[in-house]
């Protein structure tokens, strides 16, 4: 029995179609193919080329830490020379002017730096409490017998029958004598200004003293001022 094509299943009709199908089938790949291919080599470049970079910085690096140190500098040698010399020769050297300055110095007298200040300071210095205070020639009871027998009462305090007491300041220096005399309270009439005077006519004093050496004292005196 003889077989028959059917004329729609023939493939001759279509080989050219299929043919260029397939010829852009096969370039569609190889374009992809190479589109693969150089996407892989560049980032293979790059990192290549990174790694590169990074490599010579840390080598730099490196050499930078490694430098050795730079030599310590020479020191001179020192060399001692020695002469030898015969018995009968006489040496002269250095030692000798040595000799010569300690003699000079030996006779170079050191005197003490006196310090006055502190000397000057308690002289100048006017104490109020020590430990033995200055005395009126014959005690207090003299005292008070020579303001009554040379005090001249003021006649206008008189006139005016001004009574009470007066006080006065003065300082006992070292030699006894009676300085800075003033008034601390007066009650008027002339008053104050006769017991200023006789105060300053007064004989010198015994000093005080304190720790056995007489200093400056400053002394507060009542002066009583009465109407018989």
């Amino acid at each position: 029995m003889e077989l028959k094509k059917n004329p729609k299943a023939d493939l001759e009709k279509r080989r050219g179609l299929y043919l260029e199908i397939g010829l852009v089938v096969i370039l569609a790949a190889a374009l992809m193919a190479l589109e693969v291919k150089s996407y892989d080599k560049e980032e293979k470049e790059q990192f290549v080329r990174e790694a590169s970079e990074e490599q010579e910085e840390i080598i730099i690096q490196t050499q930078q830490d490694e430098l050795p140190p730079p030599p310590p500098p020479e020191q001179p040698e020192v060399t001692t020379e020695f002469e030898v010399v015969e018995d009968d020769k006489e040496i002269t050297n250095e030692l000798v002017v040595d000799a010569e300055v300690k003699e000079e110095t030996k006779n170079i007298e050191i005197t003490p730096v006196v310090v006055e200040e502190e000397e000057e300071e308690e002289e100048q210095q006017i104490f109020t409490v020590v430990e033995n205070d200055p005395e009126f020639p014959g005690g207090m009871d003299a005292l008070y017998k020579y303001l009554a027998q040379n005090i001249k009462y003021p006649q206008l305090a008189r006139d005016n029958n001004i009574t009470g007491r007066v006080y006065v300041t003065f300082v006992v220096e070292r030699d006894g004598s009676i300085t800075g005399c003033r008034v601390l309270r007066d009650i008027g009439g002339g008053c104050g200004q006769e017991a200023i005077r006789v105060v300053k006519s007064m004989p010198k004093w015994t000093p005080g003293k304190q720790r056995g050496k007489a200093v400056r004292v400053q002394f507060n005196l009542p002066v009583n001022f009465n109407l018989q």
